[in-house]
């Protein structure tokens, strides 16, 4: 698989764009552990309404158990006692809302601040490098075949060709009709370097 060009700009430059995509999604990364740290710390508040609702209630209850013994009136009392434990109870349900809340902000927050870009990089970044890695790793196929690939190569060369400077370049297809060496390696080296290849790769290897 062709991952990248062999022309030196051509892969300076996709090297430099894979490595902002990386930077990018730990800068994404980073950044939204921050802001769900910082967000975090706004359950300071419900932390301290769970734990008051906690105390009252507990205190109350204990009061209620103690007044439960007194003759007479003990059971009347722990009924209204029973009553500030309530009051705990809504203070700590109020606490541990408020505490979700909070939980459920962070998390969106941080799922967002990711999301966006990996999303963009996906629409823009991967499209393009699949692409490129599709079409390269096909012309380096059809070069390693020898001279079948570099014909296959220089016709399409020559049917994506603008009009205009076929027009003027009449000589390239009669070249390629007349299976003109010449004019077929440098049709097929046009096709190779519009997808960062270098002409005569594979025969350099063989030899």
């Amino acid at each position: 698989m062709q991952l990248y060009a062999e022309r030196p700009v051509r892969r300076t430059a996709q090297l430099v764009s894979d490595l902002l995509a990386v930077l990018l999604v730990v800068f994404a990364v980073w950044l939204a552990t921050s802001v769900y740290d910082q967000v975090m710390k706004l359950r300071a508040p419900g932390d301290g309404l769970v734990d008051a609702g906690t105390g009252l209630r507990g205190t109350f209850d204990s009061a209620a158990n103690s007044a439960g013994r007194i003759p007479l009136v003990g059971d009347s009392l722990a009924k209204a006692l029973h009553g500030g434990s309530d009051v705990g109870t809504k203070l700590t349900d109020a606490g541990h809302w408020q505490i979700e809340a909070v939980e459920n902000l962070a998390w969106w927050m941080a799922a967002i601040i990711i999301a966006l870009p990996v999303l963009t990089l996906v629409v823009t970044w991967l499209p393009l490098r699949w692409h490129f890695t599709r079409r390269a790793t096909a012309a380096a196929r059809l070069r390693a075949l020898g001279d079948e690939g570099l014909d296959l190569l220089a016709l399409r060369a020559l049917t994506t060709q603008p009009l205009g400077r076929l027009a003027k370049s009449g000589e390239l297809a009669t070249g390629w009709r007349e299976r003109d060496r010449d004019v077929i390696e440098k049709l097929a080296g046009h096709e190779l370097a519009r997808h960062g290849l270098q002409a005569g790769r594979s025969s350099a290897v063989k030899a």
